[in-house]
């Protein structure tokens, strides 16, 4: 998003490269959105992750993006999933000020991600919601989620099949929002994608 604020922040492994887009009214709150998997090109520059930060831009949010450690501008190599939750978790609590919600939004690897933050933070200082694009089930370690997370699928994701995460998500007797036609990526999707996230909220909880 050409307008963000671009900045580093401290992380666990150096350096931090972040974006933060603003409300245009004061701020309901911080998104952080956490990006897919560095090692296949996943960046905070993602589209699937800037859909997400003008949703939650648009649901007034302040919206903050940043590259796990090792992409782009930040320090670091990566750590197989584990440093990345860290990574997560020290922007969360660099950027979020005391009681203020924060909802954890994330793209494939980003999906795992954030739901391990959530899992991490939840006896402390939980989060608001989550919300999980093409979560990556099956492929990381992706933990039971509360029921009231937002979970939006591709029909036809061919990177984590529809099937995997019905695996996942059944246990927990967890709703999932598919999108017809759609693959991992959601080429084509992307406005369908920003209306489910937007919408979802018009029905929650905490806006009534």
């Amino acid at each position: 998003m050409s307008t963000a604020q671009r900045f580093s922040l401290a992380g666990p492994a150096g350096a931090l490269e972040c974006a933060l887009d603003e409300p245009a009214t004061p701020a309901r709150g911080l998104a952080l959105l956490c990006h897919p998997h560095p090692q296949f090109g996943g960046t905070m520059d993602n589209k699937v992750v800037q859909t997400l930060a003008r949703a939650f831009t648009a649901l007034g949010y302040t919206s903050l993006r940043f590259n796990f450690r090792g992409v782009g501008a930040s320090a670091g190599a990566w750590d197989e999933g584990r440093g990345e939750v860290d990574d997560a978790l020290a922007v969360a609590a660099a950027r979020r000020a005391p009681g203020q919600p924060l909802v954890l939004a994330g793209f494939s690897f980003g999906g795992y991600v954030a739901a391990q933050a959530g899992a991490r933070l939840a006896a402390s200082a939980p989060a608001e919601r989550l919300v999980l694009v093409a979560p990556a089930v099956g492929r990381f370690d992706v933990p039971p989620v509360p029921a009231d997370t937002l979970v939006v699928h591709g029909e036809q994701d061919d990177v984590v099949p529809l099937a995997a995460l019905m695996d996942w998500a059944r246990p927990q007797a967890l709703p999932l929002t598919v999108l017809p036609g759609t693959g991992h990526f959601f080429h084509g999707n992307l406005p369908r994608l920003k209306q489910v996230v937007t919408t979802a909220w018009a029905w929650h909880p905490t806006t009534a």
